[in-house]
């Protein structure tokens, strides 16, 4: 019995440190930039902003397509790093 009770607390401390990892991700932002557009996100991959240099359309389809995908990128890596600042998600292989 006393095992389903550690099994609990464990399933616990893993949802906690999943929660914490969350609410630092939505406090950070990243920016990813490409020709005429700018995509300001924050660590939850939530576009906050996108700017448009008005002057500079040539590529726009591209340039958001780039600025999105660099964003991501940061902010996977900003996940990552503090996934391993707080020691992992235990038994998910995290």
């Amino acid at each position: 019995m006393s095992s389903m009770f550690g099994k609990a607390k464990d399933q616990y401390d893993l949802v906690k440190k999943a929660r914490e990892i969350q609410k630092k991700l939505k406090g950070q932002t990243v920016e990813g930039e490409s020709g005429a557009v700018k995509v300001i996100m924050n660590g939850e991959q939530k576009i906050e902003k996108v700017e448009i240099d008005r002057e500079n359309l040539d590529n726009l389809e591209s340039d958001i397509k780039n600025a999105v995908a660099q964003g991501v990128e940061k902010s996977q890596k900003i996940a990552a790093e503090l996934m391993k600042e707080m020691g992992g998600l235990g038994g998910f292989g995290l």
